[in-house]
């Protein structure tokens, strides 16, 4: 499976983006999908995951109330919509699947196997 991330950019703090996530070479109606970012210099950490009936969705609590992770099993494709975005959320932005057919949520990176190349999202203040 090969992951391809997009919708990044630069954007205004309190600003919005729309993360696009599209999957190839299998289907993702069988796998947890997820959203990690990397600021530079900084660990990989958990934003969002989401099970792969979309039944269930965890965020992290720096952006509950402000993201929204979904997913479009039948255009094999995850989004992230990102509202009121902040300066320190500039990060490169990662996709990343697991195939797993229960609903049990995953939130750390050593949980999913295959990953998307990032989209950078910068912040200005």
């Amino acid at each position: 499976v090969q992951l391809q991330a997009s919708g990044g950019g630069l954007v205004q703090a309190g600003g919005s983006l729309r993360l696009s996530c599209v999957a190839s070479g299998g289907r993702i109606i069988a796998s947890q999908m997820g959203w990690f970012r990397q600021a530079p210099g900084m660990e990989r950490e958990f934003v969002a995951t989401i099970t792969r009936s979309g039944d269930k969705t965890y965020y992290a609590d720096s952006v509950k109330g402000r993201f929204t992770i979904s997913r479009d099993n039948a255009k094999n494709t995850m989004y992230l919509q990102m509202n009121n975005l902040k300066p320190e959320e500039t990060a490169v932005y990662y996709c990343a699947l697991r195939p797993d057919l229960r609903s049990i949520v995953r939130t750390t990176t050593s949980d999913f196997n295959y990953w998307g190349q990032g989209t950078e999202v910068t912040v200005s203040s």
